[in-house]
């Protein structure tokens, strides 16, 4: 069986979010399971210099996009036993940076047509293309337009997952036919329409064999009004071919045991005091193991919940907590970060960048880590921080209600804190019990820092549910 991937975004290449995370380690974890996995990437300016000189130059033809005829260059790199496949194109991927430009809906029209043209060039043909959020959701349904009639094309079969249904990939009605060549029957309501424009999600949703999202919770959430962008009715359609499968990271990469970021490697509640130590040092604050650390490692968005910590934050400060939060995000919330980092000159630290061994550090530090969203597909950084011991305070939302147990102190179940409404006072109260916990229950605290540290939210388990997929999506098309 081939998989190929086709995405936007990939570890150790490019990363801005959790999608590059996934696309970095699932399809490790699919390898292990017998599934031949490749990966086609943009070349963006940013990949790192040591990975381009190794990369072969495969081959290069033409790309059609409306009336232009693109060039396109295809690079090839086998990394960690992945075959990658990088698109070529100076004009559209030159850049610093990966998304935010002007001509993003050109771009990405290009890169889905670039990978489909690639396919007869590669030295694999895939089964099943796996398509990954907006960008590549124009794939899906190309292939069924302008490729249908093709031998070489009509077995290959699509799986298009959701990854953060916020980002649909909207722009006008005139990329339909100027840059993905389809005619004005594409343009309605159980096709690329969307609100009298052309969204690139939607052809994914509409088009694609097989739908999944990130987490069974948010799979049933986004079929809800509230959480569903104004997709929900269509996603609701399209029910019977949408499943949830659960994120999970890469345990090599993310290991406490050996992580070379972090300034002591550790393997239970024990080892993470010299680390807490060193960082309260390093940070300038009171180095006081009794003194508990709250961490956020997160974008500083509406969807990160920021609004209710910025609601109750001197109350939270008031609970005598050392607070640490390294992330970007909206200005507005960056310049309420900075401000209160001034108020609270003793016991609070603002780091409004992103840094891969600060990230680290903070995990392997923090007694608490906050993640109050106001919704969440999957979620990373509560994995992390278990696998760290940084017990998390999340709201019961999507993959964190799927991940994270709360703790029952009755029969003694779960391994960390949650709160259902979305309200400021009870993460306040929810932050303020698991405190109680720490200061005057420290045995039983450092049980669910082990117990949490033990938990394995590696990708073999949902590794075998996309093996599942693919086989059952082949053995359809061959009845």
């Amino acid at each position: 069986m081939n998989v190929l991937f086709a995405a936007s975004e990939c570890v150790p290449f490019v990363k801005t979010g959790g999608l590059g995370d996934v696309i970095g380690a699932l399809p490790k974890a699919l390898q292990n399971k017998k599934v031949n996995v490749s990966v086609i990437l943009p070349r963006y300016e940013d990949i790192s210099d040591d990975y381009k000189k190794k990369m072969v130059h495969l081959t290069h033809f033409h790309v059609p996009l409306g009336w232009r005829n693109q060039y396109c260059g295809i690079d090839y790199l086998d990394e960690a036993g992945i075959r990658y496949y990088f698109v070529d194109n100076e004009y559209y991927f030159k850049r610093h940076g990966s998304y935010g430009y002007f001509d993003d809906g050109e771009r990405f029209a290009y890169f889905s047509r670039a990978v489909l043209e690639a396919l007869p060039h590669l030295p694999v043909k895939p089964d099943i293309i796996h398509c990954h959020d907006w960008q590549t959701g124009p794939i899906c349904v190309m292939l069924r337009s302008h490729y249908a009639n093709h031998p070489f094309y009509q077995p290959i079969r699509t799986v298009f997952t959701i990854h953060n249904l916020k980002y649909q990939g909207v722009f006008p009605k005139s990329v339909l036919s100027e840059l993905l060549d389809l005619s004005d029957r594409y343009f309605q309501m159980d096709a690329l329409e969307f609100y009298g424009g052309v969204s690139y999600l939607k052809a994914g949703l509409a088009y694609a064999d097989f739908l999944t999202t990130v987490s069974g919770t948010y799979a049933g959430e986004i079929q809800m009004p509230y959480y569903g962008e104004r997709l929900d009715g269509f996603l609701r359609w399209h029910s019977g071919k949408l499943r949830g499968i659960i994120n999970g990271i890469d345990n090599d990469r993310y290991n406490p045991e050996n992580d070379p970021y972090i300034y002591q490697t550790y393997n239970s509640s024990e080892g993470k005091q010299e680390n807490k130590r060193c960082l309260q040092k390093d940070l300038s604050l009171r180095v006081d193991g009794s003194i508990p650390v709250v961490g956020m490692i997160t974008r500083l968005t509406e969807q990160k919940g920021i609004d209710l910590v910025l609601r109750v934050f001197h109350e939270l400060m008031q609970l005598n907590i050392q607070f640490i939060l390294l992330g970007t995000g909206e200005q507005i919330y960056e310049s309420a970060f900075r401000s209160l980092a001034d108020h609270y000159p003793d016991n609070m630290r603002t780091h409004i960048f992103f840094d891969e061994a600060l990230a680290r550090k903070i995990y392997s530090a923090s007694d608490l880590f906050l993640m109050p969203s106001k919704f969440e597909p999957c979620g990373i950084g509560q994995l992390l921080a278990m696998r760290y011991g940084s017990l998390p305070v999340v709201r019961e939302t999507g993959g964190l209600k799927d991940t994270v147990i709360p703790y029952d102190e009755f029969r003694d179940q779960g391994y960390g804190f949650s709160f259902s409404n979305y309200n400021a006072h009870d993460m306040l109260y929810t932050v303020e019990r698991a405190l109680t916990i720490y200061r005057f229950q420290p045995e039983k605290w450092n049980s669910l820092v082990n117990r949490a540290m033990k938990l394995n939210f590696g990708w073999e388990n949902s590794a075998e549910e996309y093996k599942k997929l693919y086989t059952s999506l082949l053995s359809i098309d061959d009845k």
